[in-house]
């Protein structure tokens, strides 16, 4: 497997949306188009589990517990990542991305047969939060809690993901 095109994104917390503090969102342009295996499959070899597929929310919304990692495997959408003032990202069939902990994402356009595969490392319950006063505040510390993955979804122990997903000795929201 190979990525066409690798984007590293930032985003700082909005005032609603507290996105991740240190780590970037990476979007993998085309990384299963050329795999066999389903991409539930090449999440799980990877240790990110507890898969589902499905469309993505049309409204704000971010997991404070956990990262997340969605893959395309039909179709096509927008999806407006790091909350209102984000960045909007066309997203395809073969294309992987991965949102750290508290990054907000919302679709605002799709064809009719948009449809991802989402996962979690090692498998972790997520919790959906919506960008509420009160779930911005009481996120931060469980954002900045989430452990690293071992792993990075797709490549496995030396994928992009762990050489740009790093925690600084000072971190802190």
């Amino acid at each position: 497997m190979e990525i066409a095109e690798l984007k590293i994104l930032y985003f700082e917390d909005d005032g609603i949306i507290p996105n991740n503090p240190n780590l970037p969102v990476l979007l993998y342009r085309d990384a299963l188009s050329g795999e066999t295996d389903s991409p539930e499959s090449v999440f799980e070899r990877n240790e990110w589990c507890n898969s589902w597929r499905n469309g993505i929310f049309d409204y704000h919304h971010f997991h404070s517990n956990t990262h997340e990692v969605l893959g395309v495997i039909d179709g096509e959408a927008e999806v407006l990542v790091g909350g209102e003032f984000g960045e909007t990202v066309r997203f395809q069939k073969g294309d992987v991305l991965i949102l750290p902990a508290g990054t907000g994402h919302k679709r605002i356009s799709a064809s009719d047969d948009f449809k991802v595969v989402g996962a979690y490392p090692d498998g972790r319950d997520y919790n959906t939060k919506e960008g509420r006063a009160d779930d911005r505040t009481s996120s931060r510390l469980d954002i900045i809690s989430v452990p690293l993955p071992s792993r990075d979804p797709v490549f496995g122990e030396s994928g992009p993901l762990i050489r740009h997903w790093r925690i600084p000795s000072d971190s802190s929201l």
